[in-house]
């Protein structure tokens, strides 16, 4: 019977050299049979190789997705700073970007807003653009497109940052005729907004946001990009600000 010490080097190098094809076809009936019985005693006496395999894995599929971030990141750095779509709050001229994306009817997105408006108020160097991502029903597409028409009419973000407000801390579904009254709540022009609403911006905006964040992997929301690194979910305040310090500083750790 084969002995693991003689099956491990050669089966792992049958398994980083050879298709699996070829492979089955490298050993008897008997020598499988040996191989898979040394195989299960061996993970039946060590199961703890299948915890430090999965744990490696997971290590390395982070790892991979990190540096698949940070590509897309540079890849669309002027799309995602830069654009004229996105809403821009803050100061301007700030330090450090800080890029939401965004549903609104995202029930983490209601509870992280005031963490966005904290670090806002906190730090007046900070340079934050808001960006829909509409990803969780087609009363989110509805309502993203009226906000991209309020934005249109206001590129300060003034009047856009007063409807994000009442829109997102709102309750119940948003959707197209919630926003419009919202929007009517907070002094926009309705008139210039529904003619805004068949503008080719809108979409050009919305499929702007989306290739970004399909290209950083993006799923749901909140998302945020902090200078360079990605970071998904609604981490809290104290997360942000550390990751926002971490960008400032421009190293791993300061």
């Amino acid at each position: 019977m084969l002995s693991l010490r003689s099956l491990t080097p050669f089966a792992l190098a049958l398994a980083v050299s050879l298709p699996i094809a070829a492979s089955a076809q490298s050993f008897t009936d008997a020598q499988r049979k040996d191989i898979e019985t040394v195989v299960r005693n061996y993970l039946i006496a060590h199961p703890e190789v299948l915890e430090e395999a999965s744990a490696e894995l997971g290590r390395r599929q982070a790892a991979a997705e990190v540096t698949k971030q940070k590509a897309a990141v540079e890849k669309h750095a002027d799309a995602l700073f830069n654009s004229p779509h996105g809403v821009v709050l803050g100061n301007p001229k700030g330090d450090v970007n800080f890029v939401e994306f965004f549903d609104y009817n995202c029930g983490y997105c209601k509870r992280a807003m005031g963490d966005m408006l904290d670090l806002i108020n906190f730090d007046p160097n900070l340079r934050v653009t808001l960006k829909e991502f509409p990803v969780l029903s087609p009363g989110s597409v509805e309502a993203a497109r009226v906000a991209i028409a309020v934005h249109m009419q206001d590129p300060s973000g003034k009047k856009y940052l007063a409807f994000h407000q009442k829109l997102l801390g709102g309750h119940g579904q948003a959707d197209k005729a919630r926003a419009l009254a919202v929007a009517k709540e907070v002094g926009v022009d309705m008139a210039r907004l529904e003619k805004d609403l068949t503008s080719p911006q809108i979409n050009e905006t919305l499929k702007e946001n989306f290739k970004i964040a399909e290209d950083m992997g993006l799923t749901g929301t909140p998302s945020y990009v902090i200078g360079k690194d990605v970071v998904v979910g609604a981490v809290g305040l104290s997360d942000l600000t550390k990751k926002v310090a971490l960008a400032r500083c421009g190293k791993e750790s300061c």
